[in-house]
């Protein structure tokens, strides 16, 4: 099956160039920003290289067994929310269970729920849908057994953004508001740190996200205004965040993946982890892929973003994999005989007035 205009091979190797240079430059910013002082870039290195890897392989898996790659990840990141959530690896604080650690379970069963809609979006048999949908909205529902309702309303966006996708046509549409969303969520804890909000607001929300997240949110809006160029170097919050310091059996993180990097790399680290994640969105609209598939896979990362944006979910390198693994299934290159052009019997073709065909939104 031929792929949609402008989303052949020379639309994903603009989308791979593009990645590289961005992932490139967030990797020698961060060792910049890490120049002359007592810093660890270790951690952001590793991250990086935990996108990049997880990217990679779903796009060669994506390409060769959609279905059964995505399920699989979806099981896998199933199970080690399950079994790791109260010692998931990335862990840095000393105590029994660490702070972060339900957000980064919570983050997994997100990304679990996001890679099955995936697999349900290109499975071709209906009852084999029926099946991965029950096992997406089962790890939703997990989320409540960790108790995260946060997780759980993420997890329950994703499968009802993905059933919305089925029978949506505009993905650029879609995946603009799914960076729209992103932004909000970002500039919402910008406003808590700084005290924007108007009172009523502001309290109800101090109460649902504690107040010792909010004084560490404030540290870091403190350390960014006095640091906005380079930051005060990666993984130093901990030392100069008088409330990391005073926090028993804290993990010396803010716990908001933006306020971090602007504590930390300032705003031209702000920047790159915007251009980042502004690149999984670009790929996902030059994928060859279904739109159904890109839109979930958007959700999905979306969501992802809305729970880094209150959390230390991206502090660990199951999340940033398996992150990268989802955005890589989704905007893996259609298998040889199907990008030749060649249908299978069950495929069928939308044709968009104006637009001429188009791949079946059911399979990848």
């Amino acid at each position: 099956m031929a792929a949609p205009a402008g989303r052949g091979p020379e639309a994903g190797n603009a989308s791979d160039v593009s990645g590289a240079l961005i992932l490139a430059a967030c990797a020698i910013w961060s060792l910049i920003s890490a120049a002359g002082r007592e810093t660890r870039p270790e951690g952001v290195l590793l991250a990086l290289l935990a996108v990049a890897a997880g990217f990679a392989c779903g796009r060669i898996c994506g390409t060769l067994l959609p279905v059964a790659a995505a399920t699989v990840a979806a099981l896998t990141a199933l199970v080690m929310a399950l079994v790791w959530r109260h010692g998931m690896p990335g862990a840095t604080a000393a105590v029994d269970t660490a702070p972060g650690h339900t957000g980064a379970a919570a983050a997994l069963l997100v990304l679990a729920t996001g890679a099955a809609c995936c697999a349900a979006a290109a499975a071709r048999r209906e009852s084999l849908r029926f099946t991965l949908r029950l096992l997406a909205l089962g790890t939703a529902c997990a989320a409540l057994g960790l108790g995260s309702v946060a997780g759980f309303a993420a997890a329950a966006g994703v499968l009802l953004c993905s059933l919305a996708a089925a029978r949506t046509r505009s993905r650029l549409l879609g995946l603009a508001g799914f960076a729209l969303a992103s932004g909000v969520m970002v500039g919402l804890s910008w406003a808590v740190a700084e005290a924007a909000l108007p009172d009523g607001l502001a309290v109800s929300l101090k109460g649902q996200l504690t107040g010792n997240r909010v004084q560490l949110w404030q540290d870091a809006a403190r350390l960014a205004g006095e640091h906005p160029v380079l930051g005060i170097g990666p993984d130093r919050f901990a030392e100069l965040s008088p409330t990391a310091q005073q926090t028993l059996g804290s993990d010396g993180k803010p716990h908001s993946a933006a306020l971090q990097q602007a504590a930390e790399q300032g705003v031209v680290g702000v920047v790159l982890l915007g251009a980042a994640f502004g690149w999984l969105l670009y790929a996902l609209w030059r994928s060859p892929r279904s739109t159904a598939v890109a839109l979930t896979a958007g959700a999905a990362l979306t969501a992802l973003a809305a729970l880094a944006s209150v959390g230390n979910a991206l502090s660990f390198t199951p999340v940033t994999a398996g992150a990268g693994l989802l955005a890589g299934l989704a905007s893996a290159r259609r298998p040889i005989g199907e990008a030749d052009g060649k249908r299978r019997p069950s495929d069928v073709e939308d044709v968009v007035p104006g637009h001429g065909p188009r791949a079946d939104r059911a399979g990848l």
